[in-house]
């Protein structure tokens, strides 16, 4: 493996800092992010969600890793299916029939799984806070286990979650690990910790 076209996926529960480990993970490597798909279809949607609205955030999730499949840089991604999948069988009861075949259609190298350690922080979005959780994280984890895919979790707040998930891509992949000069250098004070 070499780091032309590495793609990271970052799991886990509602409000477990996903979104800023993608952003500061992107920022460590100087490449990019892919934002969660369902956050802003859903807060766009200005009603209830259905089975059909996130059948199609799975089919736009698919769609945004087609356009930087090639891309040379490692691409870190806030979430991916497995979440949509779990999100279909806890909320429906049931998944669709094409979900296996788009998962295949993202590939991904390794997986990072955040730990529920951060605070639950509420908001309109999100839906699943106190023990429900920690049942999703462990779905999530059987999930990626059930696909052989190496991933760590990720647990800590602020810096040392990131330098945490840093050192855990140097250890999935060929991705450098912990730098304080690299990290200085990219601007953490632009990074919510």
């Amino acid at each position: 493996m070499t780091n032309r076209g590495i793609r990271i996926a970052i799991l886990g529960p509602e409000s477990t800092g996903k979104t800023i480990l993608a952003q500061s993970l992107a920022s460590y490597y100087q490449s990019d992010w892919i934002k969660e798909i369902a956050r802003g279809y859903i807060e766009d949607l200005g009603r209830e969600y259905t089975y059909q609205d996130v059948e199609k955030i799975a089919k736009l999730s698919v769609e945004a890793y087609e356009k930087v499949k090639n891309d040379p840089k490692p691409i870190f991604f806030d979430t991916e299916l497995i979440i949509t999948k779990i999100w279909f069988e806890v909320v429906f009861g049931e998944i669709p029939e094409m979900m296996d075949h788009w998962m295949k259609e993202m590939e991904f190298d390794a997986y990072l799984l955040c730990l529920y350690d951060l605070p639950w922080q509420p908001d309109p979005v999100r839906e699943n806070g106190g023990e429900m959780r920690k049942l999703l994280f462990y779905k999530y984890k059987t999930e990626i286990e059930k696909l052989k895919k190496p991933y760590h979790i990720v647990k800590g707040s602020g810096k040392e979650r990131i330098k945490n998930a840093v050192n855990s891509l140097s250890e999935l992949t060929t991705l450098p690990g912990w730098s304080e000069t690299r990290w200085q250098d990219c601007n953490p004070e632009d990074l919510r910790l």
